[in-house]
């Protein structure tokens, strides 16, 4: 029996096996990498720019004229 050859096939076995971990290990830090993460300041902004574009809206029904007769492009006070 070839003792050598028995080595050398463990040697390739091993290695592959190593390369394999080393494509799984790079592929979940690509998926890591991947995922977006906002910050607080980012996500107060959203929600301050969220409520103060629903209390714009409120506040353009609330005070809108409405005006029968005239015919004005714009009904608001907001021009």
């Amino acid at each position: 029996m070839n003792y050598y050859q028995d080595e050398l096939t463990a040697k390739y076995n091993r290695q592959r096996v190593q390369d394999e971990f080393e494509l799984i290990r790079i592929e979940q830090h690509l998926a890591r990498s991947r995922t977006h993460r906002t910050s607080l300041f980012t996500r107060t902004m959203h929600s301050f720019a969220s409520w103060m574009i629903s209390t714009g809206k409120e506040l353009h029904k609330r005070y809108e004229i409405s005006t029968p007769h005239r015919h004005r492009t714009s009904s608001s006070f907001a021009q």
